[in-house]
């Protein structure tokens, strides 16, 4: 077989393979620029009405005017006739003397994606303002966190927490009252075993 014959049936596989992957949505073309009047070689998947035999794109005709013309590109904005919106990736197909005399070409139909992204970016949108004067933390702090916070705040002090000053006791519990320990189990006893204070101060701290 022609070296050049065997190079495009084998980019048929690969083309056949990706419109059967992406039915319904991507459309899969191998020109063969051997003959740019006659360059549709392939169509998986049709979705631009094209038929095999149609004549090269405009891509197709400049790869043939400039063996140096990228080999390939990637995502750029198309459209098929009827206006819907495109996303298209072309990849030439060069033989060993370096000509090009193919390329495989995916067009993928964004017109139904679109109207899912913009669902999709409304459904997760928040609203930046709310909740800055109150912020809200949907779990329950544990143990060890709580540990980890009373440790770090001694440590900055260079110093253990019991040993912590009475008004820096005071408002490190206040501190991890209104950051939300005080819902874990325990919590109040946990921050008078590591304070050595009795359980009654800490909750007189709070007030």
């Amino acid at each position: 077989m022609d070296p050049d014959e065997h190079l495009l049936a084998e980019a048929e596989k690969i083309a056949r393979a990706l419109g059967r992957m992406f039915p319904g949505l991507c459309e899969v073309v191998l020109h063969d620029l051997r003959d740019p009047e006659h360059a549709i070689r392939l169509i998986e998947n049709n979705l631009s009405g094209r038929t095999v035999g149609d004549p090269a794109t405009e891509l197709g005709l400049a790869r043939l005017a400039d063996p140096d013309y990228p080999d390939v590109l990637q995502n750029y904005a198309n459209s098929f006739a009827d206006g819907r919106p495109v996303k298209s990736t072309s990849v030439g197909i060069k033989n060993a003397e370096g000509d090009y005399i193919g390329a495989l070409c995916l067009n993928m139909d964004v017109s139904t994606l679109s109207p899912v992204a913009l669902a999709l970016a409304s459904l997760v949108a928040t609203d930046p303002t709310l909740g800055e004067a109150t912020p809200e933390t949907l779990r329950t702090r544990n143990r060890r966190e709580l540990r980890e916070v009373v440790e770090t705040t001694a440590a900055e002090r260079s110093t253990t927490p019991r040993a912590l000053p009475r008004d820096a006791k005071r408002q490190l519990v206040r501190r991890l009252h209104a950051d939300g320990y005080f819902e874990s189990h325990n919590a109040a006893q946990t921050i008078a075993d590591l304070l050595g204070i009795s359980r009654a101060s800490v909750y007189t701290y709070t007030k």
